[in-house]
């Protein structure tokens, strides 16, 4: 299956995606004058959103790709468990942090739609950890990654 446009136009959302993630690396990177600020609760969350939707990207792939090349099939399906791996210790992650104190803001999470900010990340996990379970075992989740079984030419 090969696309009408050119490589480098094929993604362009995808690479947009990626850029945005180097950007947002670079810049918490600590410099001289501008040192790092320790990571915080949104950024993990906006890290949560971003992988999660990868997560539903790498599935279809791995659905599409799994009957006419099984075994590429099958690096992606792994794949995308390993992916799972990494969503579910962000979300560990966050709820490590510290809460901001929002003893004096003006948030009313009632009047949201999607309910408290804070509670996002964990209907986000849960939605997408519901799909994980229906494709996955619990033997594949705690599986360590396997040896590679491929080799670049260059």
């Amino acid at each position: 299956m090969t696309s009408a446009l050119p490589v480098e136009d094929a993604y362009p959302y995808l690479r947009a995606a990626s850029a945005g993630i180097r950007h947002h690396a670079r810049a918490l990177a600590p410099h001289p004058q501008h040192p790092a600020s320790p990571t915080d609760r949104a950024h993990l969350d906006v890290l949560h959103a971003h992988i999660t939707a990868l997560h539903q990207l790498l599935d279809q792939l791995a659905e599409t790709t799994r009957p006419p090349h099984p075994s590429a099939g099958r690096q992606l399906a792994t794949a995308h468990t390993r992916l799972w791996q990494a969503t579910a210790a962000i979300h560990d992650a966050y709820h490590l942090l510290p809460v901001a104190d929002e003893t004096g803001s003006e948030c009313h999470p009632e009047r949201l739609p999607e309910g408290p900010p804070v509670l996002t990340i964990c209907q986000r996990h849960l939605a997408a950890g519901h799909a994980v379970r229906r494709k996955t075992t619990p033997a594949d989740l705690n599986t360590p990654a396997p040896s590679r079984t491929t080799t670049c030419a260059q």
